[in-house]
């Protein structure tokens, strides 16, 4: 990918315009382009200054009322981290260009991510609008760049990235609940994942496909009772290809990060 054409993506993603409106013959277009050609990097390379390596953002500054709503990071949330600095060098070989964490909750995952990638656009989604104040707090303490989107999923991002996220990541709710505790307004909906724990994660896995780039990379955090193999079979049947990044017993509970990339 060009310099040129990458900046270009960037254009697409900020603004939601096709390419071809930043190839048109048009002053203001253009300058749109430079202005964020200078945010993103001061080197044509758009090689990264960020951390060396995958490190815990500082989030002990949220009030503890924030978590009667928000999801609290926790061993789950270290254990996604763990996991992509695992594959740091794989990911670094990507040079990222958008990255988009899906339920973000408190936005410790994104901002770790952004603070390794800082040139990176960096995207946060979650029903939750408390949990996208959090998130863009989050990422103001850390000084990282990230734009949180209060939606459902990805409903509200899907035609800006479409088949452009380099690295999408995953922490969903995913304990064996009844489907009445799945999505309702409370705490609870952080970690009810109703039957399998797979509700809210089987209504994500078909758009998958659908935003990772060529060379994108999906992690996601299941849970034992989730049955892996069963997503696994599902995301190859979706063209995927899986490896287990990293397993960890949490308490009770036997967690693992599965990578999904094209096959």
């Amino acid at each position: 990918m060009t310099y040129f054409t990458q900046c270009t993506k960037l254009c697409q993603c900020f603004l939601g315009q096709s390419e071809e409106y930043f190839l048109e013959n048009n002053k203001e277009r253009k300058m749109t382009l430079l202005y964020i050609v200078l945010l993103q990097s001061d080197s044509v390379s758009l090689e990264y200054v960020g951390d060396s390596a995958m490190n815990t953002p500082i989030f002990d500054f949220l009030k503890d009322d924030i978590y009667d709503t928000v999801y609290e990071p926790s061993e789950d949330s270290f254990l996604l981290i763990d996991a992509l600095e695992n594959d740091l060098e794989l990911i670094r070989k990507l040079n990222p260009t958008i990255c988009l964490e899906v339920g973000t909750g408190s936005g410790v995952v994104i901002s770790a991510v952004s603070k390794v990638f800082p040139s990176a656009y960096c995207l946060a989604t979650d029903i939750n609008h408390v949990a996208a104040l959090a998130t863009k707090k989050m990422a103001e303490t850390n000084k990282v760049i990230i734009e949180p989107v209060v939606t459902d999923l990805t409903s509200a991002v899907m035609s800006r990235v479409l088949n452009q996220v380099d690295l999408l990541v995953f922490n969903p709710p995913y304990v064996v609940t009844p489907s009445e505790e799945v999505c309702t307004q409370s705490l609870q909906a952080a970690w009810a994942g109703g039957i399998k724990g797979r509700q809210v994660m089987d209504r994500f896995f078909p758009f998958v496909p659908k935003l990772l780039s060529s060379k994108g990379l999906f992690y996601v955090v299941v849970l034992k009772d989730n049955k892996p193999d069963e997503v696994t079979e599902f995301m190859c049947g979706q063209g995927l290809k899986m490896n287990n990044v990293l397993s960890r017993c949490c308490g009770i509970e036997h967690l693992s990060v599965l990578r999904f990339e094209n096959g």
